[in-house]
């Protein structure tokens, strides 16, 4: 898609502090790469996420047979089996090819409403524009705070659920290596799989050398159980984890690097954020020794 490409490049140039984040993402996640490599990879982002934007506005105004035709999916007996055994299915994916088209595909094909696990948004107005795009074919949305009862409800009754695992989690993840380096990540995934025994798929919705977008099925995780469900949570979410960096390693242009996935470990590499995180920890420890000395 050329508008695409020239809207990723427009973005290149402008959104500098995001360009900056891209960058020292790219170098902490490989530091072997030189500098120009760094920078290639870099405009290639730009342009990927460019052409994404334009490709979410597009499908917006697709039917369920346009999205059917225009998408192809590979891995569908995968999907097949795991429907078979009637566990329901947990799918993990990431901000990786085009996301949402990917939710709206799986929704189409199999004629199977996806129930995807989202954070709300501030801004009401956009929060549900949002919320129509995902929802016109049927998909369901849950707000992850206190849905855990939700969620175990959607698989015990043999539906979908929608995880994305690479998001970082200040409160309530748990520490897995990403990259080499520490990281957060939702253990909401594993305990859901581990308590309802559901098949646990990664679906990715990648972009192909032609341009086209092509939902990827993988085989499921294998879930371990042992008689500690801590240590099951944590190894069960590196293996996730694992899954999901091998798909981003495949296509590292076609990744969000804008997302800040080592903050909580790393608060360096993000200067802006780790001054803001900084002064909302001074607020909150003043406002603390004031209603201390009261």
């Amino acid at each position: 898609m050329v508008w695409g490409k020239i809207l990723g490049r427009i973005l290149y140039y402008l959104a500098v502090p995001q360009r900056r984040t891209v960058r020292r993402n790219l170098r902490f996640s490989y530091p072997q790469w030189p500098q120009n490599k760094i920078r290639r990879v870099t405009k290639r982002f730009f342009k990927h996420f460019g052409t994404t934007i334009l490709e979410i506005v597009q499908m917006g105004f697709f039917s369920r047979e346009d999205m059917r035709n225009r998408i192809q999916v590979v891995g569908e007996e995968n999907a097949r089996a795991a429907l078979r055994a009637n566990k329901g299915i947990v799918v993990i994916s990431a901000h990786l090819g085009n996301w949402e088209v990917g939710l709206q595909t799986a929704t189409c094909y199999f004629d199977l409403p996806v129930t995807g696990i989202a954070k709300k948004m501030r801004n009401a107005r956009l929060e549900q524009i949002i919320y129509n795009y995902r929802t016109r074919f049927g998909n369901k949305i849950l707000y992850k705070r206190g849905a855990l009862p939700e969620m175990m409800q959607v698989l015990r009754q043999g539906g979908v659920l929608g995880v994305m695992m690479d998001v970082s989690r200040r409160f309530d993840g748990v520490e897995v290596e990403f990259f080499g380096h520490r990281a957060t990540a939702t253990p909401v995934a594993a305990l859901l799989a581990l308590r309802c025994k559901s098949p646990v798929l990664p679906v990715y919705c990648l972009r192909n050398p032609a341009g086209n977008l092509i939902v990827h099925i993988e085989p499921p995780v294998v879930m371990e159980r042992t008689n500690n469900l801590r240590k099951d949570l944590v190894t069960n979410t590196q293996k996730i984890t694992n899954r999901v960096e091998a798909a981003v390693r495949r296509k590292p242009e076609q990744w969000l690097w804008t997302l800040k996935r080592w903050k909580e470990f790393y608060p360096v590499l993000y200067p802006q954020s780790a001054k803001r995180l900084h002064k909302i920890k001074m607020k909150a420890q003043q406002k603390r020794k004031g209603v201390t000395g009261l």
